[in-house]
């Protein structure tokens, strides 16, 4: 009896052994089986990921890129004119320098008032082209807007370390300088 026991048992545990035998395999079988839908499914979600992401990455440079674009042009129309005033520049000293010598008769009167017509027609045109005078008498040397040519003692009317005459103007445009006023500080 103690044979058909163990016999039995034997039975039973290769009968138990077997069903897990095989489901081991059929899991192996479904990995190995993969549905290629599934997989398929899988690569286009992640291909649509990529996408998505690429799609974000090139809106934010051409949002950067229109922006920068934006910047640009503002600074060139902010600028404008720029090239052409610096060179017009010289043209008003020298129209400021005729009105500076003394007219005596009719001829040279009437010459000097059309100079100044000129000049005030130009210095309008500058005005209206946001160019402005550096007029810095008075005030504390700042070497962006001026250029000490020559230095005079400091008294009591003018302090250490400022304008006290401007020998040639200075003009800027907007908030960049155009030519630096040629001044005498005090030292």
């Amino acid at each position: 009896m103690a044979d058909k026991e163990t016999d039995q048992d034997l039975k039973t545990s290769k009968k138990e052994a077997a069903p897990k035998t095989d489901a081991k395999s059929t899991k192996t079988e479904q990995a190995k089986k993969i549905d290629p839908k599934d997989k398929e499914i899988a690569d286009l979600k992640k291909k649509n990921s990529d996408l998505e992401d690429n799609l974000l990455r090139s809106q934010a440079e051409m949002q950067n890129m229109n922006k920068r674009h934006s910047k640009e042009v503002a600074d060139i129309l902010k600028y404008d004119g720029q090239k052409l005033a610096t060179e017009i520049l010289p043209v008003l000293d020298n129209l400021e320098r005729a009105l500076g010598v003394k007219a005596d008769d009719d001829a040279s009167k009437q010459l000097k008032k059309g100079i100044e017509m000129v000049q005030q027609h130009m210095v309008k045109a500058f005005e209206n082209n946001h160019v402005t005078v550096i007029d810095n008498v008075g005030e504390k040397f700042d070497p962006i807007f001026s250029q000490a040519v020559q230095t005079v003692p400091a008294d009591d009317k003018h302090a250490k370390d400022t304008v006290v005459q401007v020998l040639q103007k200075g003009y800027k445009l907007e908030d960049r300088v155009l030519r630096p006023a040629m001044v005498v500080v005090a030292q």
